[in-house]
């Protein structure tokens, strides 16, 4: 089972979750979140909005039309994402996990975004858009 709970880098920002609530677990390879992250791909699981409880209030960031990003206000850390086209859903960051190894990706998403240098050598789904 993953880890139900996750926080910032100064822990000033938690989260916990009903894992019972998790929808998927995967990596995304946009440029939205690549620049949010300042990483190459980044990792990613979706909960049921009604199943996410926040401890601390996260700064939020529109980073598109339809898009919010969540992160600490005082460290920066990116902790979560929620999209108007997926209303019932946030999706948390799988590094901010309390525990990220118990975190298992099941696909990637946008893959048609994902730079010609980075080789992740799985045999995971890869959906060149978002899910489906």
């Amino acid at each position: 089972m993953m880890s139900a709970s996750g926080r910032c880098l100064c822990g000033a920002v938690r989260y916990k979750f009903d894992p019972d609530a998790l929808l998927w677990a995967g990596y995304c390879h946009c440029e939205s979140c690549r620049r949010a992250c300042s990483a190459p791909v980044t990792a990613y699981f979706g909960v049921r909005v009604s199943a996410w409880r926040w401890f601390g209030e996260p700064a939020r960031f529109q980073s598109s039309p339809l898009a919010e990003r969540y992160f600490c206000p005082g460290c920066g850390s990116q902790l979560a994402y929620r999209t108007q086209k997926l209303p019932d859903e946030i999706h948390g960051f799988a590094a901010s996990l309390d525990d990220p190894a118990t975190y298992v990706p099941k696909a990637h998403f946008f893959h048609a975004e994902a730079l010609p240098w980075l080789h992740i050598d799985d045999d995971l789904k890869r959906h060149p858009r978002g899910g489906g």
